[in-house]
């Protein structure tokens, strides 16, 4: 059996192969970089307990802080909702009363810890499910403070409702183009759920495109002309996981909605694209 350090050596080399086929066998315009092998961030969560404070930050609160989609959670750090076990990363959304919400659950971002721009940048996560359950990993534009949201951009990398299993959508947000308007696409899993394993969410992003991936599977590419609004995506980039309880994107949970839900992370690595400048 393969060790962690093997396992990622054998990634790096699959996924260069991959790029290499890309470019040379491609038969359509979607580009895609070849270099992406340098790891400018590795979170393995080999060390149970609380998530790497040198990479990770918490919003704590409720859509009243000035973020949310009228979602129903109270976002928090304790461990009941974000804690470490067994190498993997668990954020769970708890239906109990809190500072006034029927819910509970976490949403954690790399803000003013690990910036980027350009890469590929990528999560194996196994996902929850049902009525009004939305997890997401996605990213902001660092300058958000001075440029506040849609101006700095959104990359949505994966989020999906956990009514709907079998897909998920895979977004930008920029000025014109933001909310019900922004620029999006769906990923329908074949013969299978999300919920039942685990799978990859990626993006591989440059200066003239973002492509998206489940499973190393390009199912979309968006680039200055797909947009209509301002191209926002050159510069850093901070990454952020969650898992909402209701919003406008998912609806509010009903009855069969079981909880607690889990999003279960099993790794999030970043590369550097050694091409680019």
């Amino acid at each position: 059996m393969m060790n962690r350090e093997n396992k990622e050596q054998f990634r790096i080399l699959v996924v260069a192969l991959l790029s290499f086929c890309t470019v040379g066998c491609a038969t359509d315009d979607t580009q895609r970089v070849v270099n992406f092998t340098e790891l400018t961030l590795q979170e393995e969560f080999d060390v149970d307990g609380a998530p790497n404070a040198s990479v990770w930050g918490y919003d704590i609160g409720t859509g009243e802080n000035g973020w949310g989609n009228q979602e129903l959670q109270y976002y928090t750090d304790r461990t009941e909702n974000v804690t470490v076990q067994n190498g993997k990363l668990l954020i769970t959304a708890r239906q109990e009363s809190f500072e006034g919400s029927s819910y509970t659950s976490a949403r954690l971002l790399t803000k003013d810890l690990f910036e980027q721009r350009y890469g590929r940048f990528e999560a194996r996560i196994r996902l929850p499910y049902g009525q009004g359950i939305w997890p997401a990993f996605w990213m902001l534009g660092a300058d958000i403070d001075d440029n506040p949201w849609p101006a700095a951009g959104e990359i949505d990398i994966m989020e999906y409702r956990g009514q709907n299993p079998t897909v998920l959508i895979g977004s930008v947000h920029g000025p014109g183009y933001s909310a019900g308007n922004a620029i999006s696409k769906e990923y329908t899993l074949e013969n299978d759920r999300f919920d039942t394993g685990f799978h990859i969410f990626g993006i591989e992003w440059a200066p003239e495109y973002v492509n998206f991936y489940v499973d190393d599977v390009l199912y979309n590419q968006i680039t200055p002309e797909d947009v209509t609004g301002e191209w926002v995506f050159d510069k850093p980039f901070f990454i952020l996981m969650n898992l909402a309880v209701g919003g406008t994107f998912v609806g509010s949970p009903n009855a069969e909605t079981v909880f607690p839900q889990t999003m279960i992370v099993d790794y999030v690595r970043v590369y550097k694209n050694t091409n680019a400048n």
